[in-house]
C-alpha cells in the first residue's frame, strides 16, 4: 500500500471517528476548524488521485451531486404503516389480540417515541452503505442516496457487522434548534420562513442538489432492522447492536414487562416530550420478541405486533367563514369548512373537513360560529366541537347544497349512505380528472412527468377525456401548453409510455372501480389472471373469491357491464398496458392446494417464513394468522406456541413438518 493510499484511509478513519463522535453521540472530540482541515486535506487527496477514492469517504457528506429524476426502488420487504391508538383500553384490546393469537406467553414490549418526520430505509451490504429509499406508498419509494448521505449521523462504513445485508428504517428529522436558525436565516434574507419542521424535512429529501441538503441540520432516528438472518432474538438486543455498530438509535428507547409499564412510559412523555430537541406524536408499541413478531405478522396495511399511541392531538379555536363544497372521483360530495386561519400544531389552518351532512346536524354547526379545531393523528384538521357558550346571534344555519357544484347536477343520496353524491359520472369535470389522476397516482399507474395539476391542464386544453387519452398524447400537443417546456414535455410523454409495463394488479387498481383498492386488485389479479376472466365472471363466481363480499362484487360488475368501460379497457389493450398477469410470474404457480388454509408456526429451516407462504400462495393455498375449523394444516416448526397446538388438538386439525409440506408441493 502506497504512502498516499496509507494517509487517505488514515484520514478516513479518522474523520469518520471524529463524525460518530459528534453527530452520534453528541461528544465532539476536536473542534470544527481542525475537522475541516482534515477534510479539506482528504478533498485534495481524492482528487488528486481518484483511484484510492472511496463511494462511502467522508468527504461525501458535502455533497455536490445533481439528481434530476429520483428513480423509483420496490422495497426488498414492505414498510407497512402503523394502526393508531389512543386510549388504555386500547392498548388492553391490542395485547388481548395477540394474546388470542400467540396463547399464554410471557410477553415483553418495547416503547420507542414517534418521532416526526419523514421515514427513510437503508440498505447496508458487508457494512457499507448502499443505497436510501423513502417509504413511498410502502411497496417502493425514490431513491436518495445522494442526499442522505449528507447527513452526518448516519454512517456510510460500519464499525463490523454480524448481520451481512440488511435495511435499517429510521426518520429523518429536523431539530427544533436547526430548524429555528433556518427560519431565522431565511426572514434576514427576506424569504418566508418555513412552516414545520416535519415538512421541511420531508422536502429536504427530494432536493436535486446534495449539497442544498448538507447545508440543512436534518438526523436520523432509527428504529428498526430488517434482516432475512438476525442473529438476535429481540427488537431490542437488535437495536442496541445496532447503535454499537455507529447507528444513532435514541436512548429513550424502554423495555416494559406489562401494560401497566407501558401506561408509565406514555403518561411520562405526554408532559416530557415538549423538552425534546425534536417534535414527537406518540409513541410506537411492539411486541419485543422477533419470533413472536414473526408468529403474529401483518394485516393487509400494518403489523400486528405494533401499535402506535397517538398523544392527544392540540386544538385551537376559530370562526367558521363558510362552507364550500368538493366533489370526489367517485362523486362524493365533501363538505369543507373554510376558518378564519389559526396557528394549530406548526401549521396555519384555513380549512377543516367536516365529512358530511349529518356530521354538521349532529355538532349542530353555523356560519360564523367559533369552532375547535384539532388535527386527526395530527395531519388533517377537523372541527370537533362549537363553542356554544360563545355563540353569537349573527350565526346562520347551514343549508347543505343541492346540486352538484361543478356540474350543477342535482345530487342523489342512497338510504342508509351518510354521504351526497353527484350522478353525472361522465359529465362532471372533477369526476372526470380525478379518474384520471388516480389512474397516473403512485399506487396506480406512477406515471412519472404527470401530476394533478397537469392533468387539470390538459383536460381543459380538451387533450384529454379520459386515461386511455393519454396513450395518445403526443409532444407537438403538450409543448404549447401554460407552462410547459421542451423537457418537461418529453418528460411526460416519456413516463406515459413507461406506464405501460406496470403489473396487472396495478393496472387494475388504477381503473378506480369502486371498492376495490390495492389489497383486492391484487387478489382479483391472482384468481382470474386477466382482465377478459374478471370481465366475463359472474355475481356467484366473483363472491366465491377469497374476501370479495357482495359489496364488492356488485360493484365489478356495475362497472364492467357500463359500455363505456369496456372501450376503455379495449383501447388500452390496443396501447399494450398489462392487463394480464406476466407469464413469467405464473409459471412457478399450480393449484396444487386450491381451497386449503394454512397456519405458520414456529421457526423453519429450508424456507424462511416468508418463503414459506409465498410458496403456499403460490400454490393455490391461502395462509392466515390463526386457527379455525376453517384451518386445513398447521406447518409446525420449532417453538411453537403451546397455545396453538393444544388448539389444532381440540380441533383435529392436522400438524405437519416443514419437510412434510415440502413433500406435498414438489
Amino acid at each position: 500500500m502506497t504512502e498516499v493510499e496509507n494517509r487517505i484511509q488514515a484520514l478516513s478513519e479518522e474523520l469518520r471517528q471524529h463524525n460518530y463522535s459528534y453527530y452520534v453521540l453528541d461528544e465532539p472530540s476536536i473542534s470544527d476548524f481542525e475537522f475541516d482541515i482534515k477534510l479539506k486535506e482528504l478533498q485534495e487527496l481524492e482528487l488528486k488521485y481518484p483511484e484510492f477514492a472511496d463511494p462511502n469517504s467522508p468527504t461525501q457528506r458535502v455533497g455536490g451531486q445533481i439528481t434530476k429524476n429520483f428513480n423509483t426502488i420496490t422495497h426488498q420487504n414492505r414498510m407497512y404503516s402503523l394502526a393508531n391508538s389512543y386510549s388504555k383500553e386500547d392498548i388492553l384490546d391490542w395485547e388481548t389480540r395477540i394474546q388470542k393469537i400467540l396463547g399464554d406467553v410471557d410477553l415483553e414490549f418495547t416503547c420507542e417515541l414517534k418521532y416526526d418526520g419523514a421515514s427513510i430505509n437503508l440498505t447496508y451490504e458487508n457494512g457499507s452503505f448502499v443505497r436510501a429509499v423513502t417509504r413511498g406508498d410502502g411497496f417502493m419509494g425514490d431513491e436518495v442516496t445522494a442526499n442522505i448521505k449528507t447527513i452526518r449521523s448516519i454512517p456510510l462504513l460500519l464499525k463490523g457487522s454480524e448481520i451481512g445485508t440488511f435495511d435499517i428504517r429510521g426518520e429523518i428529522i429536523l431539530p427544533l434548534k436547526g430548524f429555528e436558525q433556518m427560519n431565522k436565516d431565511r426572514i434576514e434574507a427576506g424569504e418566508d420562513p418555513y412552516r414545520n419542521p416535519r415538512n421541511t424535512a420531508s422536502g429536504s429529501l427530494k432536493l436535486q442538489d446534495s449539497a442544498e441538503v448538507a447545508n440543512r441540520p436534518l438526523d436520523c432516528l432509527l428504529y428498526q432492522v430488517v434482516a432475512e438472518k438476525n442473529p438476535f432474538l429481540t427488537h431490542y438486543e437488535t437495536l442496541n447492536y445496532a447503535a454499537s455498530i455507529g447507528f444513532k438509535v435514541p436512548k429513550t428507547i424502554k423495555l416494559c414487562k406489562n401494560v401497566n409499564e407501558i401506561i408509565n412510559f406514555l403518561e411520562y412523555w405526554d408532559h416530557k416530550r415538549h423538552e425534546l430537541p425534536y417534535e414527537t406524536d406518540g409513541v410506537v408499541i411492539k411486541v419485543n420478541s422477533l419470533h413472536h413478531q414473526e408468529e403474529l405478522g401483518y394485516t393487509a396495511k400494518s403489523p400486528r405486533w405494533a401499535l402506535a399511541y397517538k398523544f392527544k392531538a392540540e386544538q385551537a379555536s376559530t370562526i367558521l367563514n363558510e362552507v364550500t363544497y368538493q366533489v370526489g372521483r367517485t362523486g362524493a360530495i365533501t363538505p369543507v369548512a373554510n376558518l378564519e386561519p389559526v396557528e394549530l400544531a406548526g401549521t396555519i389552518v384555513k380549512r377543516a373537513s367536516l365529512h358530511n351532512a349529518d356530521q354538521i346536524e349532529k355538532i349542530d354547526l353555523r356560519l360564523n360560529d367559533k369552532v375547535f379545531v384539532e388535527k386527526g393523528g395530527e395531519i388533517i384538521p377537523k372541527i370537533v366541537g362549537v363553542d356554544l357558550a360563545h355563540r353569537g346571534v349573527n350565526t346562520q344555519p347551514i343549508q347543505y347544497i343541492s346540486h352538484c357544484p361543478d356540474c350543477g347536477t342535482e345530487l342523489l343520496r342512497k338510504e342508509g349512505d351518510a354521504k351526497h353524491y353527484c350522478p353525472n359520472e361522465f359529465g362532471c369535470p372533477t369526476q372526470i380528472t380525478g379518474r384520471i389522476q388516480h389512474f397516473i397516482s403512485r399506487k396506480a399507474m406512477n406515471i412519472d412527468g404527470l401530476g394533478a395539476e397537469s392533468v387539470e391542464l390538459l383536460f381543459k386544453n380538451g387533450l384529454i377525456h379520459n386515461f386511455a387519452d393519454l396513450y395518445e398524447l403526443t409532444k407537438e400537443q403538450v409543448m404549447p401548453l401554460e407552462r410547459m417546456a421542451d423537457k418537461s414535455a418529453t418528460n411526460m410523454i416519456i413516463g406515459i409510455e413507461a406506464s405501460k409495463i406496470i403489473p396487472f394488479e396495478k393496472v387494475l387498481f388504477a381503473l378506480g372501480i369502486r371498492f376495490v383498492g390495492e389489497t383486492v386488485a391484487k387478489k382479483l389479479a391472482r384468481h382470474y389472471k386477466n382482465i377478459d376472466a374478471l370481465m366475463d365472471a359472474d355475481y356467484e363466481e366473483l363472491i366465491a373469491v377469497d374476501e370479495i363480499g357482495e359489496r364488492i362484487a356488485k360493484s365489478i360488475l356495475l362497472f364492467f357491464s357500463d359500455k363505456g368501460n369496456c372501450i376503455l379497457i379495449d383501447r388500452m389493450k390496443s396501447y399494450g398496458l398489462n392487463l394480464a398477469i406476466d407469464e413469467s410470474l405464473l409459471a412457478d404457480q399450480t393449484e396444487k392446494l386450491k381451497d386449503k388454509v394454512f397456519v405458520v408456526s414456529g421457526v423453519f429451516h429450508v424456507l424462511s417464513r416468508n418463503e414459506l407462504k409465498k410458496s403456499i400462495e403460490d400454490n393455490g393455498g391461502k395462509v392466515t394468522g390463526s386457527i379455525s375449523k376453517k384451518t386445513s394444516f398447521i406447518i409446525a416448526g420449532d417453538s411453537m406456541g403451546p397455545s396453538k397446538k393444544e388448539k389444532a388438538e381440540s380441533l383435529g386439525i392436522p400438524m405437519i413438518s416443514e419437510q412434510d409440506y415440502l413433500s406435498m408441493v414438489q
